[in-house]
């Protein structure tokens, strides 16, 4: 099992704290990084407490991950294996390419919620 799908079968609280051991960060370390205080960043570890959007955003980029990844469990966002291996080549459009698929994309899924909602 990799680290990744380890980290997203934890909770919050547990996931945060295996991360910033992993960067081997102290939690003072952390907290000034992500410029929160230390004592609150204990009560986000020890699943007391849960922040708010700008200290997730803050502790998201002093770790450097996503905070889907801070957030979410496993399959609970995101595209499943298959789509996101398309959409990871995607991303390796040139811009046209890009909006091409963008435009397919959008037209694919207005067709799905007008069956949807012709139902």
């Amino acid at each position: 099992m990799t680290v990744l799908r380890v980290l997203m079968e934890m909770d919050f609280h547990t996931r945060l704290t295996q991360l910033r051991k992993g960067k081997g960060l102290t939690q003072q370390a952390l907290a000034d990084a992500a410029g929160i205080n230390v004592s609150q960043l204990k009560r986000y570890e020890t699943g007391v407490s849960q922040p708010s959007l700008d200290a997730l955003r803050k502790l998201a980029v002093a770790l450097g991950v996503s905070s889907d990844l801070l957030l979410f469990n496993k399959d609970e966002r995101g595209p499943d294996d298959e789509l996101r291996l398309l959409f990871e080549a995607v991303t390796r459009f040139d811009k046209e390419g890009k909006r091409i698929a963008k435009a397919l994309l959008e037209s694919l899924i207005l067709k799905q919620e007008a069956k949807r909602w012709m139902s």
